[in-house]
């Protein structure tokens, strides 16, 4: 079977400031050294690769203090042309909230809410065609869930985290098209895996391996899912559901505990 994609639209920040400063999830370690000339190139490749494959890419200017804002998936959550702002839970990161709302009202979006509660963005938000799909656990309220649900008028379902390493939803779940979806069951709680296996019977699961490679922190248009390299594991899986793997190589993002999503905000009109 050969998937169809549609054309996406897409919101970065080049890395240009970034670096490890601080530790906010398991993967930095200020100590360990950045490249940082490294890190843009292999953003920009990312960010080129996009544009390859027919999709806009938008640019979120960076800004000196903030140096995880490459992550821009975590600045709001955009669903049907409506914004929902993010609220941060580590004060190293919430100025970054105020950057994304005012790229969102300066960029003809008139329907941006700031967040009432705790919530990281995309990176515990996704949606899927039938639901919102909403972590809690380490940086998203469980009352955000509810937040979101009543802004976006999708249902929400909401998802318990457990394993550190996997600190947001968009390293634990990716959504491949529709409501098909992959998975590391090991990040979520034996309520959130049951929930899991009753709305997505046919996932693609995901080895412990490819999930701390960072696997699911990818990006698909339906066709092509952008991934890092090293989640070699889930190339072969995609390709027999008709997807067409795309690897892609962030060594520094890592650093910070980022990937291909991490660095990958989607405007939904």
């Amino acid at each position: 079977m050969i998937r169809g994609y549609s054309p996406r639209r897409y919101l970065m920040c080049p890395p240009e400031h970034f670096r490890v400063a601080y530790a906010i999830n398991p993967w930095m370690d200020p100590g360990k050294p950045v490249d940082t000339a490294l890190a843009v190139a292999q953003w920009e490749a990312l960010r080129e690769r996009y544009r390859a494959l027919g999709h806009t890419v938008d640019e979120l200017a960076p800004r000196r203090e903030l140096p995880d804002m490459v992550f821009a998936a975590n600045g709001a959550t955009v669903l049907g042309g409506r914004v929902l702002g993010a609220r941060f839970a580590h004060r190293e990161r919430a100025e970054e909230a105020d950057a994304h709302h005012d790229w969102y009202t300066t960029h003809g979006f008139t329907e941006v809410r700031p967040a009432e509660h705790t919530n990281e963005g995309e990176g515990d938000f996704t949606p899927t065609a039938s639901w919102l799909l909403a972590a809690r656990g380490f940086r998203s309220d469980p009352l955000a869930v509810q937040e979101a649900q009543e802004y976006f008028g999708r249902p929400a379902i909401g998802l318990h985290l457990v394993d550190p390493a996997f600190y947001h939803l968009d390293t634990a779940l990716c959504v491949l098209a529709g409501d098909e979806i992959m998975y590391y069951p090991g990040a979520f709680s034996p309520g959130s895996r049951a929930v899991l296996r009753r709305l997505f019977p046919d996932a693609l699961l995901a080895t412990a391996e490819d999930a701390r490679a960072f696997g699911l922190n990818a990006v698909s248009d339906g066709h092509h899912v952008l991934l890092p390299q090293e989640a070699s594991g889930l190339v072969e899986p995609l390709r027999l559901r008709g997807y067409e793997p795309v690897p892609v190589h962030l060594s520094e993002l890592l650093k910070g505990g980022g990937s291909v999503k991490c660095c990958t905000a989607e405007i939904r009109g």
